[in-house]
């Protein structure tokens, strides 16, 4: 962990520098939490929700981190968790499986003004939203995040002989489907 890091971390805790340091936090980590959060959850609207949501359980929650981990590593997990927990639930409500409702989703970018993909980027989302939702997060923070198996680890809690089987199989599924 950086010094830089450690003052943010501390600032964080500390009441009075707490509302300054929160508001640097949501800065530097905004854009990629979005993205990773948005290629989860599809909907530039649904993933500015659940952005929200991740930074408010950051901000109610940073007393407990540890420092065991990053605190990008601590806020994906978080941001991971808070997808998941957000398709869970549009899911249940809908009556469908998180798959279906993934393969929905998809189905709608073209509808979705935000979404600046060509004709092969939505053929990609399409072929991701067919994965496993585990295979899905594995596939997205190695293909797209660029993170290593042992920062996915950290964040997943997963081995890292798992998340390598995990991506492998991700691959030959997403190949399969582009080729079909």
């Amino acid at each position: 962990m950086s010094v830089a890091e450690i003052n943010l971390i501390e600032d964080l805790k500390n009441p009075k520098t707490q509302e300054k340091a929160f508001r640097q936090l949501v800065s530097e980590y905004k854009e990629r939490l979005y993205w990773h959060i948005r290629r989860m959850v599809t909907s530039h609207d649904d993933a500015d929700d659940v952005l929200q949501n991740t930074f408010i359980k950051v901000f109610r929650s940073i007393h407990n981190f540890k420092g065991d981990s990053k605190l990008y590593s601590w806020m994906y997990r978080i941001a991971t968790n808070e997808s998941i927990t957000f398709i869970n639930q549009r899911a249940k409500k809908a009556g469908i499986s998180s798959e279906e409702l993934q393969e929905q989703l998809v189905n709608n970018l073209t509808a979705d003004v935000y979404f600046e993909g060509d004709e092969i980027q939505l053929k990609l989302q399409k072929a991701i939203a067919t994965l496993p939702q585990k295979q899905q997060i594995v596939f997205n923070m190695k293909y797209f995040d660029d993170l290593k198996y042992s920062e996915m680890s950290e964040v997943l809690d997963t081995s890292v002989g798992a998340l390598k089987a995990s991506y492998h199989h991700a691959v030959k599924k997403i190949e399969s489907f582009l080729t079909d």
